[in-house]
């Protein structure tokens, strides 16, 4: 089985990525997506409880039925995590399963300060999805960039984010980002 590991903070998980899984399964680029919120922020942002941000990640999954799983292997992997790290442990835990990871083009001006992206490009088969604002990818849509950062701040402001944020997760957010 190919699976997709989507990583991110998904502080809070929204609607640009419940798009890009649809496009992911719909294109049947992986036969999984598994949903992998990160333990920390590698570059030390903020962040609400992990716990909290599974929950917001199971309801984003619930939108899949079978097909979309959020994995909290980062939770239980020595600090600081690395996707890579998360790649291997995965890969020795599941051996029949070939991972890939996602990830938006707006990571692409920053690969040379990732921990051995040149190994996880030989080894993982990364899927770049393309986001707007930053490189447009061959075979793939420009998918609209959605701002975690802006949802939590209207959020805090009292503002509406519901065009912005899946209706489950909406309910499992809510006042956690006051």
């Amino acid at each position: 089985m190919q699976v997709g590991l989507f990583g991110g903070s998904f502080n809070p998980p929204h609607v640009g990525h419940a798009m890009v899984i649809s496009w992911l399964l719909w294109t049947e680029q992986v036969d999984e997506v598994w949903v992998m919120p990160a333990f920390e922020h590698p570059l030390d942002k903020a962040l609400i409880p992990f716990s909290h941000r599974v929950k917001a990640c199971e309801a984003l999954s619930g939108l899949f039925k079978d097909r979309v799983r959020v994995c909290e292997i980062e939770r239980d992997l020595p600090r600081p995590s690395y996707s890579l790290n998360s790649l291997e442990a995965l890969s020795m835990m599941h051996p029949k399963h070939r991972f890939r990871l996602v990830a938006g083009s707006d990571i692409l001006d920053q690969v040379d300060a990732w921990y051995k992206w040149s190994e996880i490009e030989s080894r993982f088969s990364p899927i770049l999805v393309s986001r707007a604002g930053y490189r447009a990818l061959p075979d793939s849509p420009v998918f609209p960039t959605v701002s975690s950062t802006a949802i939590r701040e209207a959020l805090a402001e009292g503002r509406s984010v519901e065009q912005m944020v899946p209706a489950s997760v909406l309910d499992v957010i809510q006042g956690l980002y006051l």
